[in-house]
Order: structure tokens, then sequence, then C-alpha cells
């Protein structure tokens, strides 16, 4: 098997990009392999195999990384339990909604919520928007992008033309 990047059709990738659209929709739904290949019109082996080429990430574990983005969120910006919070993003039990909020955010849900209110408190009359922009994650390179370097056997961090 070939180490090169899979270059995918523009109309592959625009059902794939119909499929994480309704994910990003409704995150809080169940969707499994098989309904969101029946949204990309293909096949479940396909999708799978596709989107994972496609955005660096399977189909399951883009949905829970959606939920938990939706769930730090909710724990910063409402006053809502975190059972409750777990339930409205999607997760049927808080074990597994603590356990995986752990492994993507390298936090506990609680901790996250006293961290917010404590930053809060100490950034006074800086805009909400502000604050929210600084903690999103550094997405500052495209998965083609990241595909082209290492395909090119250039680090992701090596700034074009290898200068420092």
């Amino acid at each position: 098997m070939s180490k090169d990047p899979i270059i995918q059709s523009p109309e592959l990738l625009r059902r794939l990009l119909r499929a994480k659209d309704c994910m990003d929709a409704a995150s809080h739904e169940d969707w499994p392999v098989t309904r969101l290949a029946s949204v990309s019109h293909v096949s479940e082996a396909h999708f799978a195999r596709s989107f994972k080429d496609a955005f660096g990430t399977p189909p399951h574990r883009y949905l829970l990384t959606r939920r938990i983005e939706r769930a730090a969120a909710l724990l910063c910006d409402s006053e809502l339990p975190i059972t409750e919070i777990a339930f409205q993003t999607g997760w049927r039990s808080l074990g597994t909604f603590g356990r995986i909020f752990r492994e993507i955010t390298g936090e506990k849900p609680g901790t996250v919520r006293r961290q917010a209110r404590a930053a809060l408190q100490g950034l006074g009359s800086i805009p909400a928007c502000i604050v929210s922009a600084a903690h999103r994650p550094d997405l500052k390179t495209s998965v083609l992008e990241k595909r082209r370097l290492s395909a090119d056997g250039i680090k992701e961090t090596q700034p074009k033309g290898g200068k420092t």
C-alpha cells in the first residue's frame, strides 16, 4: 500500500462534507456509519475509509470531538449541571462522557468549568468572543496541506522555504 495521500474526487468530497455538516448540525443525535453513508450516497466501508482519508479522523471520533466541543462551551457558558450537559450533547452515560471528555481535553468537566469561571473573573472587561477565540484549537494548517507536507518529508511546524 502506498504512503501517498489519496486524492479524492470533488464529488466524493461534497458527499462527505454533507455527512460532516449533518454531524455538526445535530451532534447530539446518533450518527452510525450506516446513516452517514446513506446521507453521502456511498457504501458504508467506502464512506468510513474516505471520511478518514479526507478529514484525518474516523467519523465516530469526529462526532465525539464535536460533542465534547459543545459540552465544553456549555460548561463555560451555562449554569446547567454537568449531568444535564452530558445528556444534552448526546451522551447516554455520565461515566463515558467524563472519560471521553478527559481523553480529548486532558481535563475533567468540572475542572474545565472551574477554570473557565476563574478566567472570566480575571478577564473582566474583555469581550467573550475574544476570550472564546483565544481558547480555540490551533487549526492553521489544512488536512490537505498536512498531507502534502508529510508526503514531502517536511515537518508540520517548519515554515515554507525551510527558514526559521
